[in-house]
Formats: structure tokens, sequence, C-alpha cells
């Protein structure tokens, strides 16, 4: 038994970490003698439907399929995509067969946290945007969060065993529980001993809403740190909050009557893209959590395609291997693989993977997707119809 219930490493590459009936079709399969070579595709949506959602988790899903008897083409993260396969695997069953559940759970769960990040960054798009989502996960799920938002173009994050395992360090300055340990009228304590104890290459930023009124919080930092204040965050409960821009105007106001306009102010707490749109001309920055960890799944399934080089398909599903493009007005289209796509239309379908050797350069690279990310996105006007 673990210390946490945590399903490591070693069960996800070997196997275990599956659904019981793959074990069992294993069994049937190897006792009837039969291992095809198949064509396996990764979709959620048969045709395009124009709603578009941000694919990632495919660096774990090559690390999964990596060094076995398969080939792997896929669209590279960071990419949108609306309907067709974003993964084919071609190879003998067995050889990945039991690899399904976590392969789903990678991607599924990943392009998901994506795509809410996604709407996060179109609706701010010249703002500072942190996660801040990792308390509202498993420990074990805090990368995957922290990776997908940075797919989609948010500036940093908060946590900071996530930030080991990606190379990149946490973002983040001080809770109410600071404030509170010194207790009550002793806010200027709490930010003074951050000022004194944290490194220099930390931002200034007190949190500024703990006792008393927002403004009254922000005014007292400036007079408790002078010029080293870099800004403040609001981060009001929201039985407290009422009309936040209203909040947040008020406090600009009364920070530039002082002469303190270049103190930046940072708003926190529930935000999902409606509130940035709404903020975001009035605000230096935020911090989203739940609408991004919390966000649903996408509804992946793996489909066999075509078994020994004949169409194979469950009801419902379209058989053969097929191909995805960008076309050239920015929409998403899908057709046979063998054939040809349409005119001056991008394929977005890479190889990953050769006989189980990683053949992709930057099909996974975080930097890249997020390049790939917000090119897309502008490439099909994600966003647009919520812009104004």
């Amino acid at each position: 038994m673990t210390e946490f219930d945590i399903v490591d490493a070693a069960a996800i590459r070997d196997g275990r970490a599956t659904d019981a009936y793959f074990e069992r079709t294993e069994a049937a399969l190897e006792g009837a003698g039969r291992n095809p070579r198949v064509v396996a595709e990764v979709t959620a949506d048969q045709f395009p439907d124009g709603d578009f959602e941000l694919f990632a988790g495919l660096k774990d899903a090559i690390a999964l399929l990596e060094g076995r008897d398969v080939d792997v083409d896929a669209v590279p993260e960071g990419r949108l995509f609306d309907g067709g396969p974003v993964m084919r695997i071609e190879g003998p069953y067995l050889a990945f067969a039991r690899l399904e559940t976590s392969l789903l759970g990678f991607l599924s769960h990943a392009s998901g946290m994506a795509t809410a990040a996604l709407d996060c960054r179109v609706a701010a798009p010249d703002s500072s945007v942190l996660s801040f989502g990792a308390r509202h996960v498993h420990p074990s799920m805090t990368a995957a969060v922290e990776r997908s938002a940075l797919v989609a173009g948010f500036d940093g994050f908060s946590h900071v065993a996530a930030g080991d395992l990606i190379g990149r360090e946490a973002s983040g300055t001080m809770p109410h529980a600071l404030s509170i340990c010194f207790g009550r009228g002793e806010q200027e304590a709490a930010w003074r001993a951050f000022d004194e104890a944290v490194d220099e290459s930390v931002p200034r930023i007190a949190l500024c809403d703990t006792y008393s009124d927002e403004v009254d919080e922000t005014l007292r930092a400036v007079d408790a740190l002078g010029d080293r204040l870099d800004g403040v965050r609001l981060d009001t409960t929201g039985s407290r909050r009422g009309d936040f821009r209203h909040i947040v105007r008020e406090v600009q106001w009364e920070l530039d009557a002082r002469g303190h306009a270049d103190v930046d102010v940072y708003v926190s707490g529930g935000l999902g893209p409606a509130d940035l749109r709404q903020l975001r001309d009035v605000v230096d920055g935020f911090g989203v959590g739940g609408y991004v960890s919390n966000a649903d799944p996408v509804d992946f399934a793996l489909d066999i395609v075509a078994v020994d080089g004949e169409p194979a398909a469950k009801r419902g599903k379209l058989s053969e291997a097929k191909a995805v493009y960008r076309t050239a007005d920015g929409a998403h289209a899908v057709g046979l693989a063998d054939r040809s796509g349409p005119a001056d239309a991008e394929s977005l379908m890479e190889p990953v993977i050769r006989d189980g050797e990683v053949v992709a350069d930057d099909a996974a690279d975080l930097a890249a997707a997020t390049e790939r990310a917000l090119a897309d996105a502008e490439a099909v006007g994600y966003g647009a119809d919520e812009s104004g």
C-alpha cells in the first residue's frame, strides 16, 4: 500500500493503469492466437462542428507510447480542433490495447483544461493571467493543470512542485493567512515581514482585503511599503464583493489621487472568462483557479478504424485512416488519409513515433505549443463571439 492514493509512473508505463476489460481482451485474443494489425484513432467528434477545443497532453502520450511496436501520428500540442482524429496509432493491437485508459486520460483531461485556459487567455489578451487552480485537484495532477494553462498562453502558475517538473518557476506572493497570523489591525506588520523576508526577485504585491475595505488596506500598504510596493491583489470573498469592477476602479482612483498610479492592481477569486472581459480594462492581471482546473475533460474515444488493411469501425464511427486540415479560411476539415486534402489547406497530422522511436521535433514542446495555440486562436477567431 502506498502512502498516498497515487497510481505511480511504473503502473502507467506497464499498462496496469487500465480498465479490467482490456486485460480480459488481451487474454481472449492471446488464447485465440489473434493479434491483428490495426489502425486506431483518438477522436472527440467525427465531423467538424465549429466548436473548437485545444489539444494538450501529447507529451505524456508520447512518453506512454514510446518504445512500443507502433507508428503514431498526431496533431501537435497547442493546435485547435473541432472534428476528426487528433491521433492515429498503427500496429499490432496487443502492442497498445491496455494503454488506452491512460492514453485517453492524458489527452482528455489536459485538453479540457487547456481549452478552458484559452477561454480566459482570449478574454484578456493584454493582461497577465496566472493559474491558481492547483488546490482544486489531487496533488498528483498539479503539473498537468499548470502545463495545460501554459499551453494556452497563461503567463505563470502557483504550484512549486509542478514548476520543478515543468522547468518553470512558480509565482505568487501572500495568502490571507499571513495577515491573519499577525492579527487584526496588524496588516502593516505582515506586509513588512514579507518585504523583509522574501527574495528581492519576488514582486512586492500586497493582499489588501483581509480585514477591512479594499481601499483602506491598499492605502495602508502604500504607507507601509512606499516605493517598494509593486502592486496590490484583491481576492475578496464573493459574499462581500458587491460590484467588483466598481471596487477596482475606486482603488485605482485613490491610488492615482495620491500619486501612486504606478501601483498595479491584480484580482483573483472564482474568476472566469466573463469576469476577465468585464475587468480587463481596469486591472493589470488575474489569478484564475477553478475555471481551468475544474474544466470538463474532452470526451475523446479510441476507435479501431481498420483491421489488417481493411476498413472497420463500430456503429456511429467512420472507418479508415483520416487526415485533418486547417483550411485557408481558418476552418477545420476532415478527409480520408489516402486522398488529397482541400486546396491551400494545411495538414495538421504529423509523424510522432515510427517503429517505437520518437521522430517529432517539437510536437509536444511547451513553448512551441503555446505559440501554436495563440496563432490558431487568432486564425479561427476563437472567442470572437464573446469578445465584447
